[in-house]
């Protein structure tokens, strides 16, 4: 018995040997597909989502530690570009710039879908004006229109004061791409906080506000049903058409993302550049299965790779 627990011994230490003898890689890093510390970028604007993403991943992978940034969009992908992060989590894909520049070092990235967010348009309790065509906030954003009694004639309400959450944020990116066209945000009454919990706490204590938040910061997680929102302030409904009115105007919901009915949708991407296929890589994985498009589904905003179900619902 000696004999056999000297021999054992002896191909313990041998093993232990033969490890710390391995070459470590030219990068430092020693993190694997589901071991291992990363820190990871993501847009503000989906913080309360990927935060809930990275507790799952950490309870079911107790090898690994995700360490997330919260920052702008134009910071986190900013990380990305100087290799301080291998995953960044935002609004749209590479440009065919920021791609010739990883294939001249030899990277080849990937962008990821997934999910679909909605952009919500938040206004304060006193205000009783929740209908807004696509249009109508187009003008606001561009500084044609001023005050509310521009939009609603019996408002009683003084001059609209616009919130975002930062001025580099996916929010303000899409703002001027997608709903003005690429013209400048106006430079009167708008103001940029520092992240969205401050452009909910601004909107519920003014009530000329209108703000622009992810609507995964307003869902009622205590809602099962997922057609409820918190209750600092109004959600307002949102029509694509010339007019906005009870039966062509919608809100945030989940199934109105899914059909497409409301208009201030946008995508969630991966933007990963990992070719070590290390951590980043397994928590990219599991973003993108099962158990992690669950958790997008429960926060209100539409998987983009499972199969869902929603039900149609009248606001």
């Amino acid at each position: 018995m000696r004999i056999y627990n000297k021999y054992l011994l002896l191909c313990v230490m041998f093993l232990g040997w033969l490890t710390s003898c391995q070459p470590k890689p030219k990068d430092g890093r020693t993190d694997t597909f589901n071991t291992g510390v990363v820190s990871i970028a993501s847009d503000e604007s989906f913080q309360p989502i990927i935060q809930e993403e990275i507790d799952v991943f950490e309870g079911l992978t107790p090898n690994a530690s995700i360490i997330p940034i919260y920052t702008t969009e134009v910071e986190a992908i900013n990380l990305l570009l100087k290799d301080s992060v291998r995953l960044a989590i935002a609004t749209r894909t590479f440009t065919e710039k920021e791609l010739e520049y990883f294939h001249s070092r030899k990277f080849f990235p990937r962008a990821i879908k997934m999910a679909v967010d909605g952009l919500a348009l938040i206004v304060n309790k006193a205000n009783q004006d929740t209908l807004i065509t696509v249009n109508d906030f187009r003008r606001i954003l561009t500084g044609e229109v001023q005050s509310w009694k521009e939009i609603y004639p019996k408002s009683k309400l003084d001059d609209i004061y616009l919130v975002f959450d930062n001025k580099n944020s996916s929010t303000v990116r899409f703002a001027i791409d997608s709903i003005c066209g690429g013209k400048s945000l106006s430079t009167k009454d708008v103001y940029a906080m520092n992240n969205n919990r401050e452009v909910i706490d601004f909107v519920a204590k003014n009530k000329e506000a209108i703000g622009v938040v992810g609507v995964n910061w307003l869902t009622n997680r205590s809602d099962s049903t997922r057609l409820s929102f918190r209750e600092e302030v109004s959600v307002m409904s949102v029509s694509a058409a010339n007019e906005a009115t009870v039966d062509n105007s919608y809100k945030p919901f989940q199934a109105y993302l899914f059909y497409g009915h409301y208009p201030l949708a946008r995508p969630i991407y991966i933007l990963l550049n990992d070719p070590r296929n290390g951590l980043s890589w397994g928590f990219s994985n599991f973003l993108t299965l099962d158990r992690g498009q669950r958790i997008i589904l429960k926060a209100g905003l539409v998987p983009a790779t499972q199969p869902i179900r929603v039900v149609n619902v009248n606001d």
